[in-house]
């Protein structure tokens, strides 16, 4: 099945956040559990980059592919796609961030562990 063009940057956002999900189940990453702060994080983003993309547009510095987009603008000529792709890339490198933070805190652990045992026995 073909998406079609102007939904593809839409379904790619979709997909990174499929493919991070996992993250906050599997290793623990704590991120949906932990809405307030997942949502103040989220805001600092979107303002910082919404007012920046603005200025760029305004600039004649940057500019959307109507072929690309869903046509959706909202106020400031920001397409949907650029505020979804504000909140979701943040979250999917909040998952990853928090998950291999899991995976060290893991390894330490278990490397400490493995310390007090092989201590004990010497």
């Amino acid at each position: 099945m073909l998406i079609p063009d102007s939904l593809q940057y839409i379904a790619l956002m979709a997909a990174c956040l499929v493919l991070t999900l996992p993250l906050e189940f599997l290793f623990g990453a704590r991120v949906y559990r932990r809405p307030l702060r997942l949502v103040q994080t989220l805001l600092v983003t979107l303002l910082v980059f919404s007012i920046w993309d603005v200025i760029a547009i305004g600039a004649g510095m940057w500019s959307y592919s109507a072929r690309f987009t869903s046509c959706i603008m909202l106020p400031f000529g920001l397409p949907l796609e650029e505020i979804i792709f504000f909140i979701v890339i943040p979250i999917c490198a909040i998952l990853t961030y928090e998950a291999v933070g899991r995976v060290f805190q893991l390894v330490r652990s278990l490397a400490r562990r493995g310390r007090t045992t092989t201590g004990r026995r010497s």
